[in-house]
């Protein structure tokens, strides 16, 4: 198992950007104090006070929470399992969890007293069934989902002459872009002040883009970038999901959908991957805070970020939420991805472990966490407490997101094997179409790579 810890690690460390975050935990909490690992600080203070409630109703139980920034994370995690110093509960995402229990570092809650009766039906619908491995062991409890939308910049729009209602009924297509991509040319501006769909237009000096840009998406699966496009294409990732054995990336609905939304850079209406960082992206939220963009799509886990930027003076962005647009399949579309708590083979108090992760995944905590409006708690009744703390609080409508799963617009994260080989893989290849050193045909050699691993596997 170490050398394929060792072999998982090398490829985790490759996307990562080396150690920092808070400090260090020394390993598995004893005596009582659970150690528990997440990734976002915008989450932490919520999560604080679940432990703080879990404590006062367990008296001689601690939780100790550490939060690492998410490439620093993974990175920590996988060499934790490797020195014995991985912390007893952990933040588990989709395109980890399937090789953490092909591992077996991973413990079955459903063998553990108190999460042995966690129901599938107390939280949204096929949340629980993803953290279910091959074998039908729960190996995670539902804390969260979220979905993808398009935030803007209501300034941009009012500039431009555009009434924010008209984002809810754009359409785009592989052929010229639909309503869609007149939208994204007319809000590109470039260093004269001449707009996209305008004669003299200059692509190659712009200084405002229609659409941010949040990287390639070969790390996964173009969640925020291009699967709102796939997806809405008709396209899926592998044959079946969850446990996939055969990848699609040689369909044309896959090929022709990514000529086209990377063609937007050569248009000049999307920033281009050196732009934006090149491997490491700034992100839609940065490209719209310092005005070089107008919108940009991201997830639901980003509300509280967006509802925070300020411009150069220090003012407050207005900002908007639109649903993502109708494809042509006649529907819009968004991936379906969920957050767990899992437990560690290393955790020397695996029930009282399991104590800590039934409280989070319950209705005290999970409230908790939808009146803190940052992400969509699990349970449909925290998810009501956070849509309302948006609306409420933030004056921000957030209902493009929940709207998805409320029409059944979703497709889930693909969950397969050798997620770290797929990574590897992909990244520098969706890179390569990005930047335009290679055409997007050569994604089929990369899905024939990916197709074998799994040969190699069986």
């Amino acid at each position: 198992m170490r050398r394929l810890l060792a072999a998982l690690s090398a490829a985790t460390l490759l996307a990562g950007c080396g150690w920092g975050g808070a400090d260090a935990a020394t390993g598995p909490g004893g005596n009582g104090t659970i150690e528990y690992w997440l990734w976002d600080s915008g989450q932490q203070p919520g999560y604080q006070k679940c432990a703080d409630a879990f404590a006062a109703q367990n008296p001689g139980l601690k939780v100790h929470i550490s939060q690492y920034g998410w490439d620093v994370y993974w990175s920590k995690l996988t060499a934790g399992f490797i020195a014995d110093t991985a912390p007893d509960v952990f933040t588990d995402h989709l395109a980890k969890f399937a090789q953490f229990v092909d591992l077996k570092v991973l413990r079955p809650l459903d063998e553990l007293g108190p999460t042995s009766d966690v129901q599938d039906g107390d939280y949204q619908q096929g949340l629980a069934e993803l953290w279910k491995g091959k074998d039908g062991h729960r190996y995670g409890t539902p804390k969260d989902w979220d979905t993808i939308a398009i935030f803007y910049n209501k300034a941009a729009l009012t500039a431009a002459g555009v009434d924010p209602a008209q984002l809810g009924n754009l359409s785009w297509n592989p052929r010229d872009g639909g309503t869609f991509e007149k939208l994204v040319a007319h809000l590109t501006i470039d260093d004269k002040g001449v707009r996209g769909d305008q004669p003299g237009f200059d692509k190659n000096h712009v200084k405002q883009y229609g659409l941010g840009s949040d990287g390639s998406g070969g790390g996964g699966w173009g969640q925020t970038q291009w699967s709102a496009f796939t997806g809405s294409a008709g396209w899926s990732v592998t044959d079946k999901n969850p446990w996939g054995t055969h990848f699609n990336l040689d369909q044309p609905a896959f090929q022709t959908t990514l000529s086209w939304y990377f063609g937007l850079v050569r248009k000049g209406f999307m920033p281009s991957y050196e732009q934006i960082g090149g491997a490491n992206p700034i992100g839609p939220d940065k490209e719209i805070q310092s005005g070089i963009a107008a919108m940009g799509l991201s997830g639901s886990w980003m509300i509280s970020t967006f509802t925070k930027l300020t411009d150069a003076a220090g003012k407050k962005l207005d900002i908007g939420i639109a649903p993502t647009p109708i494809g042509p399949t006649g529907k819009r579309a968004s991936m379906f991805n969920g957050l767990a708590d899992s437990i560690t083979t290393l955790s020397k108090q695996p029930e009282n472990a399991a104590k800590w992760v039934k409280f989070l995944s319950g209705a005290q905590c999970q409230d908790i966490i939808g009146h803190s409006g940052v992400v969509f708690p699990a349970r449909p009744e925290g998810t009501q407490l956070a849509v309302a703390y948006n609306r409420d609080q933030r004056k921000l409508d957030v209902t493009p997101f929940t709207d998805q799963v409320k029409e059944k617009t979703t497709f889930l994260f693909p969950v397969t094997t050798n997620a770290a080989d797929i990574t590897a893989l992909m990244n520098p290849r969706m890179d390569a179409v990005y930047i335009g050193s290679a055409p997007v045909s050569s994604l089929t050699t990369l899905n024939d790579q990916l197709n074998k691993l799994f040969e190699v596997a069986q």
